[in-house]
């Protein structure tokens, strides 16, 4: 995985949370908020947090009873999530890379990871890690996208811009966010961590946009696939984010659209 995939900088934070974020990230966020509340944890520590939809339902979920630490890589979308979460809101917000927690052993009943472990460069470090502050008996809840042909707009989105590119196509879709979907190397990995008792639940839900531009402009310019459109030239960032949209319409529709979407959720017993 290139180093460029993890960078979530300048615009990408704004964009992501105002249009992915409702988009895709929110359904998912509620299903995975109400899986850590069933557990009733006392401290619950999020990774790889982004701007903060999973930290948000959570905090909905689990009220002042439970003490939410959300941590993430980037700082510029920590401070996005920051600035979204509802005032009054007691959370503790810490840079920290999930391959290398600053928390002592045994800190959490919950570690939870929305969508982010796909960013690992090294997945059984990443639930190593995960382990090692989990309390005994803990669990660990996270979640990673199914198959790109499962979640329609994003496939859309890669099928148009490998039209604009074709000697050599923006691939950060299918690469990384939609590119660890079997379930059997999660389940190995998670053995190779010491985790035990794992549950992989195959969700499938709606997504649903205002108009096409909104999952163009959303993956084109709201998450790493910008630099990739970027760094190719060519007809430039704004015009293959318009060719995308033209065939995010001709397949959904030129209002409001919905297309499918499909994820697992990973449930491990430290």
């Amino acid at each position: 995985m290139p180093a460029s995939d993890k960078e979530f900088v300048g615009s990408i934070p704004e964009l992501y949370d105002r249009l992915l974020v409702p988009m895709i990230f929110e359904p998912y966020a509620r299903d995975l908020a109400q899986r850590a509340k069933a557990l009733g944890p006392r401290d619950l520590l999020e990774t790889a947090a982004g701007t903060g939809a999973v930290t948000r339902a959570l905090s909905s979920a689990l009220g002042s009873d439970t003490r939410i630490v959300a941590t993430d890589l980037n700082e510029p979308m920590l401070e996005r999530a920051k600035s979204q979460m509802p005032s009054g809101t007691a959370i503790t917000w810490r840079q920290a890379d999930a391959l290398n927690l600053p928390f002592d052993n045994a800190s959490f009943d919950v570690v939870a990871c929305q969508f982010g472990a796909m960013f690992f460069p090294d997945k059984p470090k990443g639930y190593s890690e995960a382990r090692r502050v989990l309390k005994p008996g803990g669990r660990f809840l996270f979640s990673m996208w199914g198959r790109i042909e499962d979640n329609e707009f994003a496939d859309v989105v890669t099928r148009a811009l490998a039209e604009v590119f074709p000697a050599d196509p923006p691939r950060f879709l299918a690469r990384t966010p939609y590119g660890h979907c079997a379930a059997d190397p999660i389940r190995a990995d998670l053995a190779v961590a010491g985790f035990g008792k794992i549950e992989i639940d195959d969700v499938r839900l709606q997504s649903r946009a205002n108009a096409p531009h909104d999952p163009a402009i959303g993956f084109c310019q709201g998450s790493p696939l910008r630099g990739e459109i970027e760094a190719r030239g060519g007809i430039g960032l704004d015009a293959a984010t318009e060719h995308a949209a033209s065939a995010v319409a001709r397949r959904f529709g030129s209002g409001a659209i919905e297309g499918r979407i499909q994820a697992l959720v990973i449930s491990a017993a430290a």
